[in-house]
């Protein structure tokens, strides 16, 4: 099934394994204040980043299926695991729908000055599939890279209260031995934006920060130009969310992660 590709006025849907897309929304909706987006978190299978790789692409098929019976314009995939999984079949599946996906800013971090060694963190599965691999060999020639697994990190996320003393101490445990050793870190799962400051607090305050929300706001842009898919100018978009955990509670949880600051 293809998309109809003079629906200007259609939406674009945005999913993830739960609240961590929300923050490659918020550079969605910055790029493209004018266009309707349709967030959908699987909080209910959440995190994609410690599942089977064939499970992950099952959600993701489902997902998409149902956002392109909706008459969604365009997708993005704003999970770093679920576009290493799934991204390539999905494609093949929907050839005229433009489907983007994010991926580990390996890219911009190591073409930084002064970036010193450079930090990864990201879900097991990530760091696994052959596409960080191909990045990390493409862009990590004369840098150190280190990748360092963080299990468990995106679903502490999804429970929200950031704020509480047990999260700066799951993330110490997973970098704690990088403090003042590392000059930039790549945030390559969409929930870590969200701890940014937390992580800071381990590793120091001069570190900067790298992750796709940018990029892919760029890219799908860029892709709904080339279509002819671009809302009208001066139009007002909207946003909209939906979660596989369907309860008010879960809602709220995700209009209040749409309102942080990152």
């Amino acid at each position: 099934m293809g998309c109809d590709r003079d629906n200007a006025n259609g939406f674009v849907g945005v999913f993830d394994s739960g609240v961590g897309g929300i923050s490659v929304l918020k550079s969605l909706v910055a790029e493209l204040p004018g266009e309707d987006f349709r967030f959908f978190g699987d909080s209910a299978h959440a995190p994609y980043g410690e599942k089977t790789v064939e499970r992950v692409r099952e959600l993701s098929h489902d997902i998409v299926e149902r956002f392109v019976a909706d008459g969604a314009k365009a997708i993005v995939i704003a999970c770093n695991t679920a576009t290493s999984a799934a991204a390539p079949g999905l494609r093949a599946e929907y050839p005229d729908l433009p489907i983007i996906g994010i991926e580990p800013a390996l890219k911009p971090a190591t073409e930084a000055p002064d970036h010193g060694r450079i930090l990864v963190m990201a879900t097991d599965i990530t760091l696994r599939l052959d596409k960080y691999h191909e990045l990390a060999e493409t862009y990590g020639q004369g840098c150190e890279v280190i990748s360092v697994p963080c299990p468990g990190l995106a679903g502490r996320i999804e429970h929200g209260d950031l704020e509480a003393a047990d999260l700066v101490e799951m993330i110490r445990g997973y970098v704690g031995s990088f403090a003042g050793t590392v000059g930039s870190v790549v945030l390559g799962c969409t929930h870590y934006p969200f701890v940014r400051r937390q992580i800071a607090e381990v590793l120091g305050s001069d570190v900067k920060f790298y992750d796709g929300g940018a990029g892919t706001a760029r890219q799908l842009r860029k892709r709904l130009d080339e279509a002819g898919l671009l809302a009208p100018a001066g139009r007002a978009g909207s946003v909209e969310f939906a979660s596989s955990k369907d309860t008010p509670a879960e809602l709220a949880l995700y209009r209040e992660f749409f309102g942080y600051e990152l």
